[in-house]
């Protein structure tokens, strides 16, 4: 329990006092009421005794009696048995007038991690206590508040005063004896009556009252009469001294006791000053009372929804009313106006003579004659006792009694039962503070009363035995605690008497408390609420939270959940304070633990008790609150939670409409606010496709940021020379959390920044928001900043700011209106505030705080939490800048691999400004090209007209046999830009304001199949230098699906033909290319065939002269899985210095002009040639040093295979489209570099990687080991024959046919070669022919072949027989000149050389046949 102003003893001293009656004559109330009192007021700050009385107790021991306070009342006569609704009334006003004081003691207990601010004192609780105890209504088990003495008084200016004191003695007797009265009830019938004549001193007539009083002794005793003299106080005195008002904290209980009374006797209204102090808690109860059967956690959404609007209807000045103290005192006044210190002096004299004097003398001869009375039958047993008793009227009279509940078994004592006699004792004891003597009186009581089972009065023995017990000086017996739980469930349970066990309950939890007993006594108090009164139960249970946390080991938890109990009764009550007290007070513990319903539950009610007490704002946080977490809470109890809140919120915002406060709904995610500058994507009329660009609808990459950073490097470089400016910044059009956003961006006037806010709504119900705005704060250039509000256009929470002037914009937050929408589940609905009207709508704002990265570059970073700044919210304005605009027209999704389409690009300058400087980047540079300006064709103007136009540039011719390719000079020069960056062709280089320019656009499909990926990165620049932002760039992504189409291989061998037999003259003799052609499309496109119409090459060395095909082989036609193998020669061109041939071959009747645009471009941008001069330049500075005959062989061996021939493949392909033809022509490259090494058009796919060993040392490199296969290259062998050859054997035995050994040197050096004649060979295709001839003259020749040289021997074989032979068997050996012998290699052995040797056929003459061998 909470801390008491009084002390344990003190606290069960005063609740039982000996009653005083106070009778007067009605002068005598004149005289009292000068002073705005009746007497009984008077006396009542005087009831205290300041020094010790004295009383001998039956065996004549001097007992003293300490602190003694009386109880001094009007008599009044009106039944008053039980707690009536206007009591109950009086208790709730007593603790509603009762509130716990600003800076008053707290205590702050440390509990866990929790620091608990609670108050020490509990003062309501006091003052309940207190009019409780004193409002107890006599009861016949009991004489403690039962009336041991009367005063009467009468006063001096009487006529006759004796005649007076002799009618109000007659009227206390007739009260008292005649039986028309149960109340008030009297102690004993010889009830002592105390004579006080009352002077006042204004009035004169002293001597008089001196007289009169001298008679009264004479006539009553001078024990038995006092004169009281008052009213010393002159008009002219009150100007001068201020005397004390010691009456004023007793009026207010003098008052509701006489309002107890006046309700009594009235059952109707109570008068005029009571209905006042009694109309609010009754109001207010009656508000509460549709609670009254929920459960205390439980959140009511029935009444939610306008429980406001009728809590707040209370009337305000009721409840001033209520605890105003003089409304209650029946006026304004000062009390005690005309007494003077003297008079209070005399006043305290007055009562110590009555008690010394009177009323502790009578109290000790009553004890002294019950005492005797009760010794005297100490000798009888029990049961003769019992007897005499049912004999001689001493039994119990069997009928219920008016004042005790039906409980009680029907059992009332007669006034002389002995059993009474011995509770009088008893009482009389107590009171006299005879604690001893008072326990065993009722001890010996509680025996008889429980043998009877009279359980009332047993109950009541039981309870002051304890009490007796415990206030026993030097504790010679513990307390005995169960005998008041006893008592209390007797009480509660048998008597049905909740009013008695409420007051054990109260001392015995008193009592347990000062014995540190608080769980015992916080048990106690608990068991003692119940349905009946809410008040009580509220007061006990937060008794009971206090001795929780008053405990040794504070009981954190218990405490703050009878809090909550006991603030939920509190509010059923009608005592809204306390109730909001009680809860702020458990919001301590369950505050950031997890236990969201609870906390919950105690922000509604915090919020709902503080709008109703007028503290709007205090409201507005406890359901912000409730609002800001994430709940758990069911959509129906949000949506009145919700409710609740808009409502509260705007009773505030009525109030203060100049500011807008924070909204706590909906949740706003600062950190993933997005930011956009520039104008959104214009999405473009017809066929116009318009740049991508940069969207808030796309998901931001990391990987996809550094490659657009990556190219904006490249374009910036190349406007600059080849070098990055140390100040370049990549350009970021749409920051977010992941972009750097260090630096201050730059936006650019007249064109909007959009910000893109990302609400979250943490409840289940809807939330509709509407009329969004941002806030803003712009500096302008030189001056200070102002903050100002613009609303634009609202498009899915993203907001649009249009800056019109350089400077500093910070963009601070968001300004909406707030309302709860009527469908949906959990969904955030953006209105455009039509639909809101029909609502309550409340507007607010809520600031954007974002948090920068943090920081992790140095210790103290690493060390401690620090975050760097994050700027994306506050923008430099810069001056205006060009706007360029890009769409593409007829641009494809799909081609096929190597197709070529042809499309059109438009640039717009859509601002004010020139621009200039245009380039474009790419991911892919070889998927398009703007064309060379010297070789681009004449293109149509409009891009309609050229629908069915080739992309190529043609000539018509016809196909000859054997005519030979047209050959075409081009330098590379004239195709430049072969990096990643492109300078865009437009006329003049400059685009005014408005102007648009068209320009063609070849496309190429990429090689391989799949989906393609492609990004354009275009570039431009202001016609103004010396800007903040020094150029601009547009972004485009595209996705082509390549579909297959053909795959090339080709292959290059040596011709076996020799010079002096080739048809043309070029060089010394050709190379055979063979191309090998596969459809391998699998007819998805809807392609029904392709068709090969032109074969190109280009090289600087080499170029393809004739297509040795078949003459008939008129077109190279290919469906679905067909394969096609084309010959051509390719023969040596003459040197130009960097410049390629082209050379055509077609195969049907229009010639493809391949080094003009698109072809040549695409050649130069898909096959870059290797950079032979550069290569052998740097790798004979590097081996200069240590050069080695090995090596010097290698290289001339590998310029002795090296071809460097590009083979273009040029095709159409026929595909049917919504039953439609169309033509599709594409090319595909195949790089020839090495005769002998098939190359192929497809890309060939990675293979992984096998894990190898590590390795630990290093490796001593090999000798570099020429292969044979490489060396056998140096000369190249040609057999010249007849193929048939016819000898008559018959005549001549020995055929000899000439031969002619042809040796050509292909390498630039001399070349030593041997051939041997000798060889025999043994392989098994040779054995197959035949092998019997021989090579007959001179068997071996040693030569030497200067370079390049062509050398032809003359051999005869020589065959015996006729047959087929293979002459391919001379072994030729070879050198480099200067060598050693180990470099001997033997040449590779070409295709077999097959004649046929014939018999010749002879015819004697007479001979019909001849013969044939």
């Amino acid at each position: 329990m909470a801390q008491c102003v009084q002390s344990v003893q003190e606290f069960v001293q005063d609740s039982f006092v000996p009653m005083v009656a106070v009778l007067c004559s009605e002068e005598a109330e004149r005289v009292t009421r000068k002073n705005n009192l009746n007497f009984a007021e008077l006396l009542r700050p005087f009831c205290r005794l300041t020094s010790e009385g004295h009383i001998r107790d039956p065996n004549n021991q001097v007992q003293v009696v300490k602190n003694l306070r009386i109880c001094v009342n009007n008599v009044v006569t009106s039944p008053n048995t039980a707690f009536s609704p206007a009591q109950r009334r009086v208790l709730n006003e007593v603790v509603l007038s009762c509130q716990p004081q600003e800076g008053t003691a707290t205590n702050v207990i440390t509990a866990g991690d929790c620091d608990l601010n609670f108050s020490a004192t509990t003062p309501w609780f006091e003052a309940y206590r207190e009019n409780f105890l004193q409002s107890m209504p006599a009861s016949e088990h009991e004489f403690l508040n039962h009336y041991l003495a009367c005063l009467l008084v009468v006063s001096s200016t009487e006529t006759v005063p004796v005649e007076q004191f002799l009618k109000l003695s007659q009227e206390q007797h007739r009260i008292q004896h005649s039986g028309d009265y149960t109340n008030p009830k009297w102690f004993i019938p010889n009830t002592l009556k105390y004579y006080v004549l009352l002077h006042d001193m204004s009035e004169g007539g002293e001597q008089r009252a001196d007289s009169v009083y001298e008679d009264m002794k004479q006539r009553y005793g001078h024990q038995g009469c006092y004169l009281l003299k008052m009213n010393s106080r002159t008009f002219s005195a009150e100007e001068d001294e201020q005397i004390p008002d010691p009456w004023s904290q007793y009026l207010h209980r003098n008052n509701l006791q006489s309002q107890v009374s006046a309700a009594a006797t009235d059952r109707g209204p109570v008068s005029c000053q009571g209905s006042q102090g009694d109309s609010h808690p009754s109001t207010e109860k009656g508000e509460a009372s549709n609670s009254l059967e929920s459960h205390p956690l439980q959140l009511d959404t029935a009444s939610s929804s306008g429980s406001l609007h009728t809590l707040s209807a209370v009337n305000p000045e009721l409840k001033k009313g209520a605890r105003d103290p003089e409304s209650l005192a029946g006026g304004a006044g000062s009390h005690g106006a005309s007494l003077t210190l003297n008079d209070h002096d005399h006043i305290r004299q007055f009562i110590q003579e009555f008690t010394f004097r009177g009323l502790l003398p009578h109290i000790e001869k009553n004890i002294r004659q019950l005492n005797d009375q009760l010794v005297s039958r100490k000798g009888l047993s029990r049961s003769l006792f019992t007897a005499t008793k049912k004999w001689f009227g001493g039994g119990k009279v069997p009928e219920k009694g008016i004042s005790e509940p039906k409980s009680t078994c029907g059992l009332l004592y007669p006034p002389e039962a002995p059993e009474l006699q011995i509770r009088k004792m008893a009482d009389l004891c107590f009171l006299v503070q005879h604690y001893e003597l008072a326990y065993s009186c009722y001890h010996t009581a509680k025996k008889d009363f429980l043998s009877d089972q009279a359980m009332l009065y047993a109950a009541g023995a039981l309870e002051m035995a304890a009490v007796s017990a415990f206030l026993q000086a030097g504790a010679p017996r513990p307390y005995p605690a169960h005998y008041m739980d006893t008592a209390i469930q007797t009480y509660r349970d048998v008597c049905k008497n909740m009013v008695l066990a409420e007051r054990c309950a109260l001392l015995s939890a008193e009592i347990l408390k000062s014995q540190v007993k608080y769980s015992d006594a916080a048990t106690l108090l608990i068991k003692m609420t119940s349905e009946d009164s809410d008040l009580r139960s509220a007061l006990l249970l937060e008794q009971a939270a206090h001795c929780f946390i008053n405990m040794r080991n504070p009981m954190v938890r218990k405490f703050a959940f009878h809090m909550i109990l006991a603030g939920h009764r509190f509010s059923k009550a009608g005592q809204r304070r306390h109730a909001l007290r009680c809860y702020c007070q458990a919001m301590q513990v369950y505050k950031e633990r997890g236990w969201s319903l609870a906390e919950d539950h105690i922000n509604f009610t915090i919020g709902r008790q503080s709008f109703t007490l007028s503290h709007p704002e205090n409201a507005v946080t406890a359901f912000r609150q409730i609002l800001t977490n994430d709940s758990r809470q069911t959509a129906t109890q949000q949506g009145a939670f919700l409710r609740e809140y808009l409502y509260v919120y705007k009773s505030v915002v009525l109030g203060n409409e100049d500011r807008l406060p924070q909204l706590p709904l909906p949740c706003i995610h600062s950190s993933a606010t997005r930011v956009y500058f520039g104008h959104e994507r214009r999405l473009a009329e017809g066929e116009k496709q318009a740049a991508t660009h940069v969207s808030l609808d796309q998901e931001y990459d990391q990987d996809l940021a550094a490659m657009w950073c990556h190219l904006e490097e490249q374009l910036v470089a190349a406007a600059n020379r080849g070098i990055v400016p140390a100040t370049f910044q990549p350009t970021q059009c749409c920051l977010n959390s992941q972009t750097d956003n260090l630096r201050f961006p730059l936006a650019v006037a007249e064109e909007p920044i959009i910000v893109e806010v990302t609400f979250r709504n943490p409840l289940k119900v809807p939330l509709a928001l509407s009329n969004l705005s941002l806030l803003w704060r712009f500096t302008a250039e030189g001056a200070t900043p102002s903050e100002e509000k613009t609303t634009e256009e609202l498009i899915n929470a993203r907001l649009r700011l249009l800056p019109h002037s350089t400077g500093q914009l910070n963009i601070v937050g968001v300004v909406y209106n707030l309302a709860a929408a009527s469908s949906g589940e959990g969904a955030l609905l953006l209105s455009t505030g039509q639909q809101a009207l029909e609502v309550m709508v409340v507007r607010g704002r809520q600031d954007l705080k974002i948090q920068g990265p943090r920081l992790n570059q140095t210790k103290e970073d690493k060390m401690l939490v620090r975050h760097g700044q994050d700027r994306r919210l506050d923008p430099i304005i810069t001056p205006p800048m060009p706007l360029m605009e890009v769409f593409f027209l007829q641009f494809p999704t799909a081609l096929l691999c190597g197709e070529i389409r042809k499309a059109y690009v438009e640039f717009c300058n859509v601002s004010g400004g020139a621009l200039c400087g245009l380039r474009v980047a790419s991911t892919h540079p070889d998927f398009f090209t703007f064309g060379s300006q010297t070789t681009t064709p004449l293109t149509p103007v409009s891009p309609t007209s050229a629908e069915n136009c080739s992309a190529y540039k043609t000539t018509a011719t016809t196909r000859q046999p054997g005519s030979v390719a047209s050959e075409t000079l081009v330098s590379a020069k004239d195709f430049s830009q072969l990096s990643g960056v492109m300078e865009i062709p437009i006329e003049g280089g400059t685009l005014q304001p408005g102007e648009s320019t068209q320009l063609p656009l070849w496309l190429r499909g990429p090689d391989q199949e799949g989906v393609h990926e492609i990004n354009f990165l275009f570039y431009y620049e202001s016609t103004t230098k010396g800007i903040k932002i020094s150029h601009r760039v547009l972004r485009h992504t595209v996705f082509i699906c390549a579909s297959r189409s053909l795959s090339v291989q080709a292959s290059a061998c040596r011709s076996s033909v020799p010079p002096h037999h080739s048809v043309d003259e070029k060089g010394s003799g050709g190379t055979l290319v063979f191309v090998d052609v596969e459809n391998i499309n699998t007819s998805e496109a809807g392609v029904r065939e392709f068709h090969i119409i032109q074969v190109s090459s280009s090289s600087r060395h080499w170029c393809l002269h004739k297509c040795i095909n078949p003459a008939n082989d008129k077109d190279c036609k290919l469906t679905s899985r067909e394969r096609a193998k084309l010959c051509f020669r390719a023969t040596r061109c003459k040197p130009h210095q960097e410049k390629y041939t082209f050379a055509d071959l077609n195969l049907g009747n229009e010639r493809i002009i391949s080094s003009s645009t698109p072809c040549g471009d695409f050649f130069f941008r898909g096959c870059r040639p290797p950079q032979p001069q550069r290569v052998d330049g740097t790798s004979s500075r590097t081996s200069s040093t240590n050069k080695s005959p090995a090596s010097d062989i290698s290289n001339i061996v590998r310029k002795c295979n090296e071809l460097d021939l590009n083979i273009i493949v040029i095709w159409k392909a026929y595909v049917v489209e919504d039953n439609k033809q169309l033509i599709l022509e594409g090319q595909l490259h195949v790089a020839l570099q090495t005769i002998g090494k098939e190359a192929s058009s497809l890309t060939p796919k990675e293979e992984a990687q096998e894990m190898a060993l590590l390795k630990f040392k290093a490796e001593v490199p090999a000798p570099v080991a020429l292969l044979s296969a490489e060396l056998s290259q140096l000369i190249k062998t040609n057999l010249h024959y007849p193929e048939t050859y016819t000898h008559p054997f018959v005549q001549e035995s020995l055929c000899v046919v000439p031969v002619t050994l042809t040796l050509s040197n292909c390498s630039s050096a001399p070349v030593d070669v041997l051939i041997d004649l000798r060889h025999k060979s043994s392989s098994p295709e040779s054995l197959e022919v035949h092998s019997s001839f021989t090579w007959v003259g001179q068997t071996q020749y040693k030569l030497q072949l200067k370079p390049l040289e062509v050398l032809c021997l003359t051999l005869r074989a020589c065959f015996l027989q006729a047959g087929v032979y293979n002459l391919n068997t001379p072994r030729v050996f070879a050198k480099l000149a200067e060598q050693g012998a180990m470099c001997e290699t033997s040449q590779q052995a070409a295709s077999p050389a097959l004649i046929i040797i014939n018999s010749a056929r002879v015819q004697p003459q007479g001979d019909v046949l001849g013969l044939l061998d």
